[in-house]
């Protein structure tokens, strides 16, 4: 078993609009269908399970970059999108936030008689994974949201959330089933976050003594304390400053957005009639599709697609978002007819930014320029927040360059 990681996340609360919770899912859906059609079932369910790629998925569907409500609408989006294709597409996303949560196990059962997986092996899955989580680990935080993510082939992954409410922070862990061994018996490579002292860890290969009766796991002290693993947490800051971005990454997307040479590559023309801003946002869908791991480290910089809906680092661009859900999901429903030609320019996009990190030179005070101009022309492309639509400035001059150099 790889308990692939965790996340601190500052707690949020409040709903998020209907406005975006319709684009999440169709961005969500799509970036799915992509990623499966291009790598696989597997790769899909490898990336649920990085703490680090699921924030940046978020971040780019629009969610606020650094909070725990990523993790609820994101599921959601994905639940609702991904169900009525979950026949063709071969997974299914099962469970939530509270009640929903509660529901998983029958939501599994129905699953495995829809399948032909062992429905009840899942529901048992479930259900350890989330006591050991909020039982058998006890760091403070405790469960309220779990989901679990299952292919027709039977590989899962589990997501789910906990609360501190005396830190005023969420914690989310991602399980992945890929090698299991034992749920009792180092279920993790780690159980990490910010190191307060000793936790109670039953789990540990040193406490197999206090496994042996249920009813006296308690009574045990706690011994051992995991190393750290990859982890990721966020800070309590709600605006994107500087230091969450790596520039160098940012400013070739922008780059590969603004150069007129770099979008006369052949396969980049096939997205002719997209403008610079369009295709901003089309790079980092495209790195969210195609990125290796390590391209994550930084999941603010993903909030420079669609920004974010309490306006930080810039409101929701609605046109924009709308005109990149249309691109990809053309190019994805193409693909499925062996016209791929659209699906492999908007790879190349990631490919280009990347060879355009090289030697690349970010300008002092150009992270700052750029939220500027980027909240300047909200208004252009649809800017919207829970709040209210973005207004023009009052001398409404548009210069449309978006630049880090």
């Amino acid at each position: 078993m790889n308990r692939s990681g965790h996340s601190d996340l500052p707690l949020h609360y409040g709903k998020v609009p209907a406005w975006l919770s319709e684009r999440m899912a169709r961005l969500g859906g799509a970036i799915c269908e992509a990623i499966i059609l291009d790598y696989g079932r597997p790769a899909l369910m490898s990336r649920f399970s990085d703490p680090f790629w699921f924030q940046s998925f978020g971040c780019v569907l629009g969610m606020d970059w650094h909070s725990s409500g990523i993790t609820t609408s994101v599921l959601g989006a994905l639940k609702r999108s991904l169900k009525p294709m979950e026949k063709d597409l071969g997974i299914y996303v099962c469970g939530g936030r509270g009640k929903h949560s509660r529901k998983t196990p029958q939501e599994l059962l129905t699953v495995g008689y829809r399948t032909g997986l062992n429905g009840a092996e899942l529901a048992k899955c479930s259900r350890l994974s989330a006591k050991i989580d909020n039982t058998a680990i006890q760091d403070g935080y405790q469960l309220y949201l779990h989901s679990f993510i299952v292919t027709d082939s039977g590989e899962w992954v589990v997501v789910q959330q906990g609360m501190n409410n005396d830190n005023g922070m969420a914690r989310r862990y991602h399980w992945h089933s890929k090698n299991i061994q034992s749920f009792v018996n180092e279920p993790h490579t780690a159980v990490c976050g910010q190191n307060h002292g000793k936790i109670l860890n039953l789990v540990d290969a040193t406490a197999e003594s206090s496994r042996d009766g249920i009813l006296n796991l308690t009574q045990e002290k706690p011994i051992h304390i995991l190393e750290e693993a990859r982890k990721l947490t966020m800070p309590r800051h709600h605006e994107v400053r500087a230091k969450d971005v790596n520039l160098k990454r940012l400013g070739s997307i922008l780059a590969t957005a603004q150069d007129s040479e770099l979008r006369d590559f052949e396969s980049l023309l096939l997205l002719k009639g997209l403008g610079p801003r369009t295709l901003q946002s089309l790079a980092l869908v495209s790195e969210v599709i195609h990125g290796t791991p390590s391209r994550f480290s930084d999941p603010a910089r993903f909030s420079f697609a669609h920004g974010g809906k309490d306006g930080y680092p810039f409101p929701v661009p609605t046109f924009t978002y709308d005109e990149t859900i249309e691109t990809l999901k053309n190019a994805v429903d193409k693909a499925k007819i062996d016209r791929s030609d659209k699906r492999r320019a908007i790879q190349s996009l990631t490919k280009v930014s990347q060879q355009n990190e090289k030697g690349f030179q970010v300008e002092e005070g150009g992270f700052d320029r750029l939220l500027e101009e980027e909240n300047r022309m909200s208004y252009a492309y649809g800017g919207r927040t829970v709040d209210a639509w973005a207004q023009p400035p009052m001398d409404d001059k548009k210069t449309g360059q978006l630049s880090l150099f």
